[in-house]
């Protein structure tokens, strides 16, 4: 199992309910700065049955823009749109306020919660 894709799902699990983050922010925590790319990647990856006994929240992660990646409309997009609806996240069109629902870790806790 590739280890930079592990490293990716640990960190989207950290991600908390009704929060978002963007793919270079994920990258970027998970000690991968500049493969936001790779992010994407890894989230297509995702086990089934999860990472280490949890799911990975796959739809918080929006990309910089906030805005949701997948084509206005499609499956994909109307399922990310509705995951963060159900978890009091506003999405208007494709858009998240990220001033509102990005999410800003305190540091100190991903010491404890990341193994990387």
């Amino acid at each position: 199992m590739n280890k930079n894709y592990q490293q990716v799902w640990q960190t989207v699990q950290c991600i908390p309910t009704g929060k978002v983050a963007n793919y270079g922010q994920v990258a970027d925590l998970a000690g991968l700065p500049g493969r936001a790319r790779l992010v994407g990647k890894a989230l297509g990856m995702v086990p089934k049955e999860g990472w280490q006994g949890k799911t990975v929240p796959w739809y918080r992660v929006i990309n910089s823009q906030g805005k949701i990646s997948f084509p206005l409309g499609s499956e994909q997009h109307l399922k990310q749109k509705q995951y963060l609806q159900d978890e009091h996240v506003v999405v208007i069109g494709n858009r998240i306020s990220m001033p509102s629902f990005q999410w800003q870790p305190d540091l100190t806790d991903l010491l404890y919660k990341l193994d990387f």
